[in-house]
């Protein structure tokens, strides 16, 4: 598999694919039309200096994902808002032209700062769930133990991990979390259809693999791993200074985390690929096989920011180099096609009956 840099997320009833400052949103709208946008991240920190370093590039990377993701949500979700709520914005557009109360640009500046309070609002929210929710039920569980450290420690982390996926199984059951977790599979297959030398087409993206080494749910592996190890470390008495040395070690288990998971999208070592198994296998709690029309939108969000065929042909390439067999394109192409289906096949059978993926 060779490393193409582009990368996205899913969102309601779309994918969002990035390939450096640019990202595209495909979204099947009501009337099942794809509507694609295409845009260039102003507030990237790609080619910032900062990105060079280790790390640090981790923190920079995970704020930046966050922003664009929750816009690229928004913007998705904007297509679904029932007739009677667009019936009362559009009565309230017409107001505000009318009156002239709002000009362009203090909406902007209002959407914006409700942009950042919901940030602001979740980031809060997931340190008082998944981790300082962790570190009490913890506390209770020293009373069992004669080690209040190492095991303790232990214990958090795997109460973390406990709630993540209960957490997950919980939101699975809403419709249009598991139509989102579908379009999520749509977002890996197309990705790891091109890494794999095949052209984007809807039968070569169903055969490929739903789990990607790349995926926000091995990162959050990553991070709840990571934590497990730097905790161990935390050797203070008092419970507000935990907490406190806990929070201020987020960044480094983000950078941290970024850096395994950057390693492991680029390079097929045994060990990464080790550490990336608990990230795959958790993956089947968050990526579903998705339909042909949601692999449609995948492939119209990848086709908006990347040219993936010159990317194809140097895949084969270098495949056909590390066979020593001249490259013939026709044939290449489809033993390409055939080898990865029997592959993939194998993937996707191991557990199927056991997870509801």
């Amino acid at each position: 598999m060779k490393y193409s840099g582009i990368g996205g997320q899913s969102v309601m009833e779309g994918v969002m694919m990035r390939n450096g400052p640019d990202y595209a949103i495909a979204v099947r709208k009501p009337d099942h039309e794809i509507e694609v946008k295409v845009e260039k991240n102003k507030g990237s920190l790609f080619d910032n200096k900062w990105m060079k370093i280790p790390i640090i590039r981790g923190v920079l990377s995970f704020i930046d994902s966050l922003v664009v993701g929750l816009s690229t949500l928004m913007y998705s979700a904007s297509f679904f808002e029932d007739e009677e709520e667009e019936e009362e914005e559009n009565e309230k557009k017409r107001e505000r032209k009318n009156k002239k109360t709002l000009d362009p640009e203090k909406q902007e500046k209002r959407e914006n700062a409700m942009m950042t309070g919901v940030l602001v609002f979740s980031l809060i929210l997931a340190i008082a769930v998944f981790m300082i929710l962790p570190y009490y039920l913890s506390e209770l569980f020293q009373r069992f133990v004669t080690d209040r450290t190492n095991v303790v420690a232990i214990f958090e982390g795997v109460l973390r991990l406990a709630i993540f996926v209960v957490y997950i199984l919980l939101i699975s059951r809403m419709e249009d979390i598991q139509r989102t977790f579908m379009y999520h599979g749509a977002e890996h297959k197309c990705i790891n259809c091109i890494e794999h030398g095949l052209d984007l087409t809807v039968d070569n993206v169903r055969i490929s693999s739903r789990e990607h080494k790349r995926c926000g749910t091995s990162f959050l592996v990553f991070v709840i791993v990571i934590s497990i190890i730097l905790y161990l470390f935390i050797r203070v008495d008092s419970h507000v200074l935990r907490i406190v040395i806990r929070i201020l070690l987020i960044p480094v288990i983000a950078g941290l985390s970024y850096e395994l998971l950057r390693a492991a999208g680029r390079t097929e070592n045994k060990v990464i690929n080790v550490l990336s198994m608990p990230g795959m296998w958790m993956q089947r709690l968050t990526v579903k096989e998705p339909d042909d029309e949601m692999i449609e939108v995948g492939i119209a969000s990848v086709e908006a920011v990347f040219d993936w065929r010159p990317f194809v042909e140097e895949v084969r390439r270098e495949d056909a180099a590390a066979r020593g067999t001249p490259l013939e394109e026709d044939t290449d192409r489809e033993s390409a096609s055939e080898e990865y289906a029997e592959s993939s096949e194998t993937i996707e059978n191991d557990g199927e009956d056991k997870f509801w993926l």
